[in-house]
């Protein structure tokens, strides 16, 4: 029997950058009575209360319940009442300007342009790391999955940006149009790392369930951590593993 499992949001728990169901919520719930329930994201903790916490569903045990923003460069935990801040690794504004220089200078060598129509910032401070994200953080789903379809191009904008940012940074493929960038080694295997060091676990104690546990992609760091992991090709086939645990 697992005594933690962390889960990916976006493509995991739900559908990128939407709120759980309600189905999930309770089936999180149901599962944090039984084991701690750890969620890792790059999104933001803001993001993370609309996705994660904004379902009246799930309203049962906070208390072992672990967010991991940012892809684990910062965590919180319910205590007292209320959600608070263990830890957060800032990025400095130093780096924060080497980021957006490269992205200045990447966008010149491919002839890459943002598109005509965007919703929100394409690069976002996200305090801990920076985010690309293609059309902006409120696009809707519809037009995230048809830019994914027809116009990705993030795969050659990581290995243009690595030229620049290795080997401080990482560049990491995320959802449908983010890229995430953080220091080296505070990634998913870190954040894993750090909650089992905090809660004294083995790694076979711990599982990481994920939807993008493949190269380049921001799960697959996670396999550094050397515990067991779970592929999912989605929120559905991520319910049938919490039923399997229940």
């Amino acid at each position: 029997m697992k005594k933690m499992v962390v889960f990916d949001l976006d493509g995991t728990l739900t559908k990128s950058k939407m709120a759980i169901d309600g189905e999930m919520a309770n089936l999180l719930g149901k599962l944090s009575d039984k084991m701690i329930v750890a969620v890792t994201s790059g999104a933001s903790f803001k993001q993370f209360k609309k996705q994660l916490l904004g379902n009246g569903e799930f309203n049962k045990n906070f208390d072992n319940l672990l967010l991991l923003p940012t892809n684990g460069a910062s965590f919180y935990r319910h205590k007292e009442g209320k959600w608070q801040n263990i830890y957060r690794h800032k990025m400095k504004t130093s780096d924060k300007t080497r980021i957006k220089n490269a992205f200045k200078k990447v966008y010149e060598e491919i002839g890459y342009q943002d598109p005509e129509v965007t919703y929100g910032g394409v690069l976002e401070d996200r305090i801990c790391q920076m985010t690309f994200e293609a059309l902006g953080q409120k696009a809707p789903l519809s037009k995230r999955r048809e830019w994914n379809k027809t116009s990705d191009r993030r795969k050659e904008i990581k290995k243009a940006l690595d030229k620049y940012l290795l080997p401080k940074f990482q560049v990491m493929i995320a959802g449908l149009t983010s890229i995430d960038i953080l220091e080296k080694g505070i990634d998913k295997s870190f954040a894993i790392g750090k909650m089992r060091k905090i809660f004294k676990l083995k790694k076979k104690e711990v599982a990481f369930v994920g939807d993008a546990i493949r190269p380049g992609a921001n799960d697959y760091a996670a396999i550094k951590s050397g515990v067991e992991m779970v592929k999912v090709s989605g929120p559905e086939e991520t319910k049938k593993f919490i039923r399997s645990w229940l």
